[in-house]
């Protein structure tokens, strides 16, 4: 059963993110949160490599991995290890590649 959503409460993101999945450390909204970080990951290798004028083949080519790969990254549609992570930015992209923890 889908829950009706009062949209004159919601005062930000945060509040409609509470309303569907749950407050932060609840399992659904936590399992979207990583979910989001994923797909975030795809969005800015996406648009870096734009900037650089680069097509998916030739990021692919500059860091030894495919095509599809680098789609499948950029669709959200792959996990992806770190050491190819750091390939793509640094050598592919010509980025610097910073991890934080919270």
């Amino acid at each position: 059963m889908k829950k009706e959503i009062d949209y004159k409460s919601i005062r930000s993101f945060d509040d409609l993110l509470d309303i569907k999945y749950g407050k932060k450390g609840e399992p659904e909204r936590d399992e979207w949160e990583l979910e989001y970080e994923s797909f975030k990951l795809g969005v800015i290798i996406y648009e870096l490599r734009k900037k650089r004028k680069l097509t998916q083949q030739q990021l692919a080519d500059k860091c030894g991995t495919t095509k599809s790969y680098i789609s499948r990254i950029e669709n959200d549609a792959s996990d992806i290890r770190l050491s190819t992570l750091m390939r793509i930015v640094h050598r592919g992209l010509g980025a610097k590649l910073h991890l934080y923890v919270d």
